[in-house]
């Protein structure tokens, strides 16, 4: 039943539109009107400049991080209710109920959630990540590799429990999935290339 509870409010935190409602509050608009049009980081960063763009990403990876920490004190620390948490806080961020289920690609929140649940492998994957992406100047490029990889060195580096390992999988292809039209950008050549200086 606290596994249960846990991943709702897993979910709803999750759903919090912190790019959106960053934007909004400052300017009056809508991001998703924006540049890529979604709410995550790193369109906010693209339109509206890099203090909003980071301060979207921390609280993005925070939501991750406080839905995972939730379910451990809930539960005693019970890896399976952490494992469906660091999922559900995911599919918020995706789906959001506050915004019509039309959110963003979950990886800011798939940081945080990893972060408290496999600290080492995620720190791994960040270091592959940052790696791709000052080669490529590609975010996508390097959300959609560092997912794909980091299955892998959860098993290489934790040997975790089958729950954790089998989430982490399933998070994984699920960042990527949410990568889906970047994916077809990379390969017609017509992919954001990354500048971190943002929207003047």
């Amino acid at each position: 039943m606290m596994a249960l509870l846990a991943a709702i409010a897993a979910y709803l935190i999750g759903g919090i539109p912190f790019g959106y409602l960053l934007v909004r509050l400052k300017t009056g608009r809508d991001v998703r009107s924006s540049g890529s049009g979604n709410i995550g980081a790193t369109n906010v960063l693209r339109t509206e400049g890099r203090g909003l763009g980071l301060t979207t990403l921390l609280l993005d990876v925070v939501k991750g991080w406080v839905a995972v920490w939730l379910a451990a004190w809930l539960t005693g620390g019970d890896t399976v209710a952490m494992s469906l948490a660091a999922l559900a806080v995911l599919l918020g961020h995706a789906f959001p109920v506050f915004l019509k289920f039309q959110g963003g690609k979950a990886v800011a929140s798939f940081a945080g959630a990893f972060l408290y649940l496999t600290p080492l492998p995620l720190a791994a994957t960040a270091i592959f990540f940052a790696a791709t992406v000052a080669l490529t100047r590609y975010i996508s490029m390097g959300s959609i590799l560092g997912a794909l990889s980091f299955p892998l060195a959860v098993y290489l580096i934790d040997h975790p429990p089958a729950e954790v390992l089998a989430v982490s999988l399933v998070s994984g292809l699920f960042i990527v999935w949410r990568h889906k039209s970047n994916i077809l950008r990379l390969r017609n050549g017509n992919e954001n290339v990354f500048r971190f200086g943002g929207a003047r």
